[in-house]
Order: structure tokens, then C-alpha cells, then sequence
């Protein structure tokens, strides 16, 4: 029996890897599992409600396209946190998780050649991993860019070859970038949008994390090409309701950009996609209008982000994040470190290496641990303690 070529390069992937590498270790304390951004602060309670009202609605399918009252809710939140105007109509396209867009985005929107060569998808070093395998689904080439502490945690595309840069046909970006928490600057954009009129290729702006954040709002791809007067067709804008809202189990995400693209998402889901259920579509109408929670779910993620600066204070290694939810920590080699901690002290963390490519024979994550906040404040507190005391004091 054969299988597809075009995966054969994709290592295990990040979890059932992590199982491998601590199977059969029996830790000595009591376990905390920081390894998954899995949120678990309360979502708005009256969801339960919206939930109950639509039930009957499990029982049609779906509007391919999303309700216009889901999409209406969208465009309002685009206007009030990104001061962008989108045209619910044919501007915003509504996801099964944005997983579902970063993925769909390279097949539908990206051609496999470009200068009669084959195509090549940017994407930073670490990244998330659904990037990759979008890019060899489409059979297109996978650039990997590496994102470290030298240039900001952001990777900077710039520097690539002219031969590399006019084969591109798309450039993933994730700010607030997961693993690190770095955000991207209105400089930062600006320039990456510069480059991409001049090669002429589309990014894909992860945001996901956009409203984790300590003090400043970060800065989005639209707002910044609205203000250079770009096309809505040169960038896509992916967010969801999983860490804003603590409903990742409510797979409801959207994409954002130009008419073109979006119809082009709209045809591929027609043929091979899954629409939101439609009660998942009311909640999401109901949580894209209300701000209430999003400050509160925001001010514990300040609260937790604060208390890890204090407790790794005195580590030089010890970079802290602007935004989002992990902490990035320098160790020596994070397989090493990730099995000492869960057989040491009984913390789960996951190593950088699994987050990574080689790029020149170095992968950018090898000395570093993900370390996730999501968990009570308190269980979260216990854990970075028993880190901080098992590898630097």
C-alpha cells in the first residue's frame, strides 16, 4: 500500500511526540500538565441559555456561509477593535476554528507555480504546525524563518533571496506569536506589507491571540493596509473565539479580506468543507458583541503573565512575553529539560523542538521549553514554583 509524497516529510506530530518521550516515567509529585493552551477560565454564562433556544437548530444544515447576523457581529467587532470596515456580505467568511482557514487558505488562494517555478508559503520558526502541512497539501514549498530573540521573535522575510521571494505566494504571520508573545509593531507591518506588494503575495495573519495582552492593544495587519491604502485582497485576518472567549471547544473562528479571497474559501468549503453548526453560529453571534468577558478573561491572563515575571525575576534566560498565554523559557536542550521536570516534580512542559524546523542544521526551539498558563492561577502558580526551584535555584 502506498501514501501520499507530498506528507512523507512531516515528523510525528507535537502531542503524540511529547507522549513518546515521557511514556513509562512514573513522576515523583503530584502532576501539572502545562503543555496545551487549553483555556480555562468561565466563558459568559449566559451561553448556556443561547445554546437552549437554538437546540431544534441541530436538526438542518447549516448556511454554508455563515448567518448574516454571525457575520454582522464580526464586521462590528472588526470596526470597534481594528477600526476597519468590512463588508459582512462578502468580506468575512466564518470558520470551524481557524485551523480550518490557515489551512484552506494555501489550497484555495495559492497557485503551485509562480515564475514557472514551484510556489513557496513563508512561515516563522517556531510556528504553528497546521502551516506547514497547508503548504505541502498545496504543493507548495514550506519556507521556514527563523524567530529568536535577535530579531524580536518576529521573522523577518526581508532578508530572504530574491530567487526565494519571487516564488512567494504567501507569507504566515502570527502576532501575538505563538510560542513567544511577541507582538508585531505598526513598523513591523508596514514593512512586511512593503515586501509584499513588491513580490506580490498574500499574508495570512494569524491573530488569534490579539486579545491577550498586557497594557497596549496589538496593532492588526488590516489596520495598518487600510492606512497604506493596500488592497483588502493582500491580507487575510484569522481570530476566533477560542482564547478571546475561552471557547476553543467551540471550533468558531472567522476569516477577514477581499471579496475574491473569501468567495475562493467559500467555493473550496462548498466542495469539501464543513460549515458551523448553526447553535454553534447564534452563541457566536451573542459572544462577538459582548466585551464584558473578554476584559475580565484579560485581566487574570495580566495577573498570571505578572506573577511569572516575579517568580523567574532573577533568571537572565527569562524572556517576558507582551501578549498571549505561554512563556518561552531558554533552557539547555528541551527534550532533556521537559522529562528531568516530569520525572523531578511532576510538571508537564513541552519542548521547543517539537514547535520547529532545522534550519542550517539548527532548530531555533531546541533550547527551549512552551510553557502554558491556562491552568487556575494558583495550580499555575505551584507549577512555574516547582521550574523555577528544580532547574535555577
Amino acid at each position: 500500500m502506498t501514501y501520499p509524497k507530498r506528507f512523507s516529510e512531516l515528523p510525528p506530530y507535537v502531542f503524540p511526540r511529547l507522549r513518546s518521550l515521557l511514556d513509562g516515567i512514573t513522576p515523583k509529585s503530584n502532576p501539572i500538565d502545562m503543555t496545551i493552551g487549553n483555556p480555562m477560565h468561565e466563558f459568559p454564562p449566559w451561553i448556556s441559555e443561547v445554546v437552549i433556544e437554538s437546540i431544534q437548530d441541530f436538526r438542518g444544515y447549516p448556511p454554508n456561509d455563515g448567518t448574516i447576523e454571525m457575520r454582522d457581529a464580526i464586521s462590528r467587532w472588526l470596526k470597534y477593535r481594528y477600526d476597519v470596515n468590512f463588508n459582512p456580505n462578502d468580506q468575512i467568511f466564518p470558520l470551524n476554528g481557524t485551523r480550518e482557514g490557515l489551512f484552506s487558505a494555501v489550497l484555495a488562494l495559492c497557485p503551485e507555480t509562480k515564475n514557472k517555478a514551484k510556489s513557496v508559503v513563508l512561515m516563522p520558526n517556531p510556528f504553528y504546525q497546521v502551516y506547514s502541512v497547508a503548504a505541502y497539501a498545496a504543493n507548495c514549498e514550506p519556507i521556514y524563518v527563523t524567530a529568536t530573540s535577535e530579531n524580536g521573535f518576529l521573522p523577518d522575510y526581508s532578508n530572504l533571496s530574491p530567487d526565494i521571494l519571487n516564488r512567494t505566494v504567501a507569507a504566515y504571520i502570527c502576532s501575538p506569536s505563538n510560542p513567544q508573545g511577541a507582538v508585531a509593531s505598526e513598523e513591523y507591518w508596514r514593512s512586511l506589507l512593503l515586501l509584499s506588494e513588491k513580490y506580490d503575495f498574500k499574508i495570512f495573519s494569524d491573530e488569534c491571540y490579539s486579545e491577550i495582552y498586557r497594557s497596549k492593544p496589538p496593532v492588526g495587519a488590516l489596520t495598518v493596509a487600510q492606512g497604506m491604502g493596500i488592497s483588502t485582497e493582500r491580507v487575510v485576518l484569522f481570530n476566533s473565539l477560542s482564547k478571546r472567549s475561552n471557547l476553543a471547544g467551540l471550533r468558531s473562528g472567522f476569516a477577514a479580506s477581499g471579496p475574491k479571497n473569501i468567495a475562493a474559501l467559500k467555493t473550496l468549503r462548498n466542495y469539501g468543507g464543513a460549515p458551523l453548526p448553526l447553535p454553534v453560529q447564534r452563541v457566536s453571534e451573542k459572544v462577538w458583541g459582548d466585551e464584558k468577558h473578554v476584559v475580565k478573561n484579560r485581566l487574570l491572563y495580566q495577573e498570571k503573565l505578572k506573577l511569572a515575571d516575579k517568580i523567574f525575576d532573577t533568571n537572565n534566560n527569562y524572556f517576558s512575553p507582551e501578549a498571549g498565554f505561554f512563556l518561552w523559557l531558554k533552557v539547555n536542550d528541551g527534550e532533556e529539560i521537559a522529562r528531568r521536570l516530569w520525572t523531578e516534580v511532576g510538571v508537564k512542559t513541552l519542548p521547543g523542538k517539537y514547535l520547529g524546523r532545522e534550519d542550517k542544521g539548527l532548530n531555533p526551539g531546541k533550547d527551549f521549553l512552551r510553557i502554558a498558563l491556562v491552568a487556575p492561577i494558583d495550580e499555575m502558580a505551584e507549577g512555574l514554583k516547582r521550574i523555577n526551584k528544580c532547574l535555577f535555584n
